[in-house]
């Protein structure tokens, strides 16, 4: 098998591999696999194919991510919408979201950040479809804190304005990097705390504060921008 060497990568079956990312015993292994269909894939972690993905822009490369994790996607969005065909388009729409947020970002706990993304995307599907007794309070909670840094000048004036808002708030929140998106999502869709995000995601305490403060003033500057 040919493999072109420089200082930094290596290319494996057609894949450009940064050194720095891997242990030398994962690059040996990897040398040493067949180039098989299936076979490379095999010996990587979701992190090491999405950082592989992020290099190269090979799209095989998402379609094992969605291999490994399309009962997942499916599953939640099943439960969250009740309707098959709908939650089949919300998981192809998360994938679809995957591929952008893989190409720009590092993703740290792949699956955690996967299932956080996930629901987020199903809550704004169903504030689409208006069903009837889904409350989104963590939006409220979110937007509360930003509107208050953007000041009075900002002000809701009507129903209407409050759902385009939310709906800018969404689409911001699907532009942060993903420990930004993951951690915002956390602490105010599912209340966790500090120390609770710390286990889930293997960020540590200031990671966790980082996060968040510097998520929030991103998704202050996208809403500034997007309309007000």
């Amino acid at each position: 098998m040919a493999v072109k060497k420089n200082r930094k990568f290596q290319i494996v079956h057609g894949i450009q591999i940064d050194l720095q990312s891997l242990h030398l015993s994962k690059i040996t292994d990897l040398m040493t696999i067949p180039l098989t269909e299936g076979k490379l894939s095999d010996h990587l972690s979701d992190e090491e194919l999405a950082g592989f993905f992020r290099q190269s822009g090979n799209q095989e490369i998402i379609g094992e991510l969605f291999r490994r994790y399309s009962h997942l996607v499916l599953g939640v969005c099943l439960k969250y919408l009740g309707n098959r065909d709908d939650a089949r388009d919300a998981a192809m729409e998360v994938f679809e979201k995957l591929f952008r947020a893989l190409r720009k970002y590092e993703v740290n706990n792949f699956k955690s950040w996967l299932f956080t993304v996930t629901r987020s995307h199903c809550a704004m599907k169903l504030r689409e479809q208006r069903k009837e007794g889904f409350k989104l309070g963590w939006e409220a909670n979110l937007m509360g804190e930003i509107m208050e840094k953007l000041g009075s000048q900002h002000l809701i004036n009507s129903d209407d304005e409050t759902e385009e808002r939310i709906r800018r708030l969404h689409l911001a929140v699907e532009n942060l990097s993903p420990g930004q998106q993951q951690c915002i999502l956390l602490f105010y869709f599912d209340e966790k705390s500090y120390h609770e995000i710390e286990q889930l995601t293997g960020f540590t305490a200031m990671e966790v504060k980082s996060h968040i403060q510097n998520g929030k003033r991103n998704l202050k500057n996208a809403l500034e921008k997007s309309a007000y």
